[in-house]
């Protein structure tokens, strides 16, 4: 029952979102749906919509708070927190238990506090879907169709609905009748212009996709212009917009900074669970069997955690999330993904909207013989002043008024616009020095048509863009001229042609001039006009005009956006290559690249069919070393995505549209502008103020020296732990007294833990910003293990000295006063040397850090000697003890400065603290 049940709510099969070739015919169409043109009745209506449900997509809910907070235990550092709580707790140690949960707690709090308001952001931006829709229902089967309003959560497959200009589409459709149909689609495709529709039973265009279906409208598009009738084909969850949301609800893989931390936990925990059965063994060896020894045991494996992680990684985030929303607009929308942003080394981004600007520019004009002629220009804005003043259009057309900027200020801007002109703006400047020298000679002859302004002709008629017939018709009349009128008309080139009064051979010679300006990324119109007396143009206007005289083409550009070159400039400092996935044509994609400063060789595009014929491992080699893929659709973003990650890639996505979710959710980091579609906002990790690219930039400048820091904070603090770990075991092994009591331990702990906090505020290295800060886990513990070698070392030379130095201190309070010194003072090393390595501050006021060190090195130089120091069980040492442990110091910080810069170099990472680019060293941490 279950399956029969799911296969009743399944929509017909109406080829809507069918991949198979071609498009069914409307009949086709009518005949799986069990309806006809003239509605549904309203018991049909009810009948379907019980069995396939409302057409409502799943509304998006951010997480609650609680959640929020409980998601955020689940990080694996924070879990071994618990587990060190915990056991603490099991072994009465009290102090460090109720320490250790409230750094858990307190981490939580601020990284969900942080992730709410980031959505609280995003609530009250409107949603996408409308709220009506105009349908055609019957009563009965006898009764006529009658229009009505209906909610859209009503509509079901079959019905009938009405579109017209400023409609949203409020399901899948097919087209039943259309006139002048053009639809907004760039939520689902990125597009920036409205896509032409019609109901005809035309073939698909080869290799093209459903949204290249001109008889098939979606949900989430709008309506341009024109109008038409549609039947529903498809509601609900069944539509392409709630399909792409549902492949973005699919679960996303760690992410560079996941898999660090993950291989380091894991470390972390076979160290805690291998110290305490070695630390019975060897004390069963020496001093025989017993259980005296498992508390001390479990107090070395605990030791080496550093408690502060929840708290300095949070504490970077929320300090760099709130940084970038107060002084750039950004939106950080989930905390660790600052840390995937500056680990990004690859950077996927779609075209339009981001690198070029969503309106075209005109590029040049060409006469028949490939010359630049700026009348052609003229006679196109003839033709788009008209059009938009007599059409009675609901909004002015993008093209239209790209050729009446460029007619006005008599230039066409950047590019140039000639068979080779290589040199940007040359076509520009000849062009608009030609039609200043136009608009001269008509000052001298009012009769010359050449420099007249679009607007001092007088409109008689116009017919705006048709889909169908792919032109655009004005009829004016020349002042001065009496009994004549003009017939302009511009459009697709083959369409003008078709036209003109032109041979065969003529017709063919100028479609392959005007595919050669396509090839080079330009959208080509064509122009011709017709003299007519005015009694025949009055009476066939705006009509079909036949026998016209071709004029030229005018040639347009995706207008670049003014700081996208510099933007991808400096992210190709930063070490980010910039992959562009577009569904437009190639060649229009190369021309942007071009205009940005990106030549791109032919051998490094590469288009969707030939990534459909990549098996998984071939495309992660392709993609690598491409950088445009044209004509995608959704499924191939996001399969890029997923290669380039399987390439060992860390992979930001920045999309607006509903066709980059799938790509938004298999990417390491997801990035939108803040005006793109609702579902992309929802989905996005990152949300810009805006479309500016260097924007971005500073984002990623934030994760890299949050990332910095808290690499930075990792090895200090895993340095020192282990350091002391391995000298209280050995300590406590060869000793009849405990090396350190509990109260110190845990005084020492929140001494070290207060100083390093400051790490979230420290300012490190520029050179940071140079490399992507991806963490290497297998380098980070190689550094760890040996420095902490080091750092043990030094304690057991300290123990030394105490035990060893004439007139010594005696008791244990000496020994454990010296011991608590003498870890305090390195840990305040350890936080400078280990930081800044051979790199030291001349010249500079401490920073964060510096101060920081300077008071933990006098807290345990200090407290002893303080009123506070009894109660603890400190003493106050000879200055011999003192200056024993100054010379021990020394030698411990050469050292240190030494093998400082040795370690960074074997570690693979840089003085400054941050990791090794790319995902190679994920791959290793995971392995650890």
């Amino acid at each position: 029952m279950p399956e029969k049940a799911a296969a009743s709510r399944r929509a017909p099969s109406s080829g809507a979102g069918s991949a198979e070739p071609g498009t069914p015919t409307v009949l086709q169409v009518l005949r799986r749906l069990d309806c006809g043109t003239r509605g549904l009745t309203e018991p049909e209506a009810e009948e379907r919509l019980a069995r396939w449900g409302p057409n409502t997509v799943p509304a998006h809910r951010g997480p609650s708070w609680p959640r929020l907070f409980a998601r955020g235990l689940r990080d694996p550092f924070t879990g071994v927190l618990l587990c060190v709580g915990l056991v603490s707790a099991v072994v009465a140690s009290w102090g460090t238990a109720c320490v250790v949960l409230a750094l858990v707690a307190v981490s939580g709090a601020l990284r969900a506090h942080g992730e709410c308001r980031a959505d609280r952001s995003l609530a009250a931006l409107r949603a996408l879907v409308v709220t009506t829709a105009t349908v055609l229902r019957r009563a009965d089967g006898e009764s006529g169709p009658v229009e009505r309003e209906i909610p859209v959560d009503e509509l079901v497959p079959g019905d009938v609905i009405r579109l017209g200009p400023g409609d949203p589409v409020p399901a899948d459709v097919r087209l039943l009748r259309s006139h002048g149909l053009s639809v907004h689609q760039a939520e689902l495709t990125g597009e920036s212009s409205p896509v032409p529709k019609d109901a005809a039973d035309s073939a698909t265009p080869e290799g093209g996709g459903p949204f290249d279906r001109p008889q098939l409208c979606f949900q989430g598009s709008g309506v341009a212009s024109g109008s038409g009738t549609a039947v529903v084909v498809e509601t609900g969850e069944r539509t392409r917009f709630a399909a792409a949301r549902a492949l973005a609800a699919a679960r996303r893989g760690p992410s560079a900074f996941d898999t660090c931390v993950h291989g380091v936990s894991w470390a972390l925990v076979r160290f805690m669970l291998l110290v305490p059965p070695l630390v019975l063994l060897a004390d069963a060896a020496l001093r025989g069997p017993g259980l005296a020894t498992v508390p001390f045991a479990v107090a070395v494996a605990v030791a080496v955690v550093p408690e502060m992680l929840p708290v300095v990684v949070t504490t970077c985030l929320a300090r760099g999330a709130s940084a970038l929303a107060r002084t750039r607009g950004v939106l950080v929308r989930r905390l660790p993904a600052l840390h995937d942003l500056g680990a990004v080394d690859v950077l996927c981004l779609d075209k339009t909207g981001t690198l070029t600007q969503d309106r075209p520019t005109v590029d040049g004009a060409l006469d028949a013989a490939g010359r630049h002629d700026p009348e052609v220009l003229h006679w196109a804005a003839v033709n788009a002043w008209w059009t938009l003043q007599l059409a009675d259009l609901p909004a002015p057309d993008a093209l239209d008024e790209a050729l009446l900027d460029a007619a006005v200020l008599g230039a066409t801007g950047a590019g140039g616009a000639y068979e080779g002109d290589s040199a940007p703006g040359a076509g520009g400047a000849v062009l608009g020095a030609a039609y200043e020298c136009d608009l001269a000679a008509y000052e001298s002859d009012p009769e010359a048509a050449e420099g007249r302004a679009p607007e001092e002709y007088e409109g008689v008629a116009a017919q705006p863009f048709d889909p169908v017939r792919r032109l655009a018709v004005a009829v004016v009349r020349t002042p001065g001229r009496i009994g004549t009128h003009t017939v302009v008309v511009k459009g697709a080139p083959e369409a003008v042609l078709e036209r003109c009064a032109t041979t065969g051979p003529e017709r063919r010679r100028l479609l392959a001039l005007g595919a050669r300006q396509a090839e080079r990324g330009l959208r080509v119109l064509a122009v011709a006009t017709a003299e007519r007396p005015a009694r025949l143009s009055r009476a066939l206007a705006p009509g079909d005009p036949r026998g016209l005289t071709f004029r030229g083409f005018v040639t347009l550009r995706d207008a670049v956006a003014p700081t996208a070159a510099g933007a991808l400039a400096a992210l190709a400092d930063r070490g980010v290559a910039v992959k562009i996935l577009t569904g437009d044509h190639p060649g229009t994609a190369l021309r942007a690249c071009r205009d940005l400063g990106m030549p791109v060789d032919a051998d490094r595009v590469l288009t969707a069919d030939h990534v459909d014929g990549l098996g998984d491992r071939e495309l992660a080699e392709a993609a690598g070393r491409t950088t445009v893929f044209a004509r995608c659709a959704p499924e191939h973003k996001a399969r890029i995505a997923a290669a380039l990650r399987t390439g060992g890639h860390t992979v930001g996505f920045l999309g607006d549209g509903v066709n980059d979710l799938p790509a938004l959710r298999v990417a390491d980091i997801g990035i939108s502008p803040r005006d793109a579609v609702p579902a992309v906002r929802e989905t996005a990790d990152v949300v810009l103020a805006d479309r500016d690219l260097g924007h971005l930039g500073h984002a990623v400048d934030a994760g890299r020296r949050s990332s910095a820091n808290v690499t930075t904070y990792l090895r200090v603090s895993l340095s020192a732990n282990l350091g002391n770990a391995v000298a209280v075991l050995v300590v406590g092994l060869l000793t009849s007294f405990p090396p350190m009591l509990p109260a110190l331990v845990l005084v020492q702990n929140l001494c070290f833990d207060a100083a390093q906090v400051s790490f979230a505020s420290d300012r490190p290295h520029p050179a940071v910003l140079r490399r992507p800060a991806a963490p290497d886990a297998r380098a980070l513990l190689r550094f760890v293990t040996g420095f902490g070698a080091l750092n043990a070392a030094a304690d057991l030379a300290t123990l030394a000295v105490l035990a060893l130095a004439p007139h010594g201190p005696g008791g244990t309070a000496a020994f454990h006063s010296g011991w608590f010194t003498e870890n305090l003072l390195t840990q305040a090393l350890v936080m400078v040397l280990l930081r800044t390595g051979r790199r030291t501050a001349r010249g500079r006021t401490p920073g964060p850090v510096g101060w920081a060190a300077l008071a933990l090195a006098a807290t345990g130089v200090v407290l002893p000697l303080t009123p506070l120091g009894a109660p603890l069980a400190l003493t106050a040492l000879p200055v011999h003890c003192y200056l024993l442990l100054g010379a021990v110091l020394a030698g411990y910080a050469a050292v240190l400065t030494v093998l400082r810069g040795r370690g960074a170099a074997g570690a693979g990472t840089p003085p400054d603290g941050a990791g090794g680019g790319g995902r190679a060293g994920r791959r290793r941490g995971a392995a650890v």
